[in-house]
């Protein structure tokens, strides 16, 4: 399942798909018990569908929701994130400039 498919639906959807996912997880996994799976890869791209459904629905909580813009001549996707504090990385690429800066002096 694709991304832009995913993200296109609203949350009942997302999480309607999800208990569907996770029907079928258990029904690939009982068949796999009993040894009557043909294709155990279904296994890992039923897990990949539902943990790629579950962190869309994650982003949608915390606000960082990627918004398909309709189809232009680019079909650019637009990004909104909320701003939280400073994360440490970007507290370190600033305390070691402002050293560099004062080292200068």
């Amino acid at each position: 399942m694709k991304t832009e498919q995913l993200r296109s639906m609203t949350d009942a959807e997302l999480n309607k798909k999800l208990g569907d996912l996770k029907a079928e997880l258990f029904n690939l996994r009982f068949s796999h018990a009993t040894g009557s799976l043909t294709n155990p890869l279904q296994l890992n791209t039923c897990k990949k569908n539902i943990a790629k459904i579950k962190t869309i629905i994650r982003e949608r909580e915390l606000g960082l929701s990627v918004s398909i813009a309709p189809k232009t001549e680019e079909n650019k996707v637009e990004v909104k994130k909320v701003t939280k504090s400073a994360t440490k990385s970007e507290t370190k690429t600033k305390s070691t400039s402002a050293k560099k800066t004062e080292k200068k002096a």
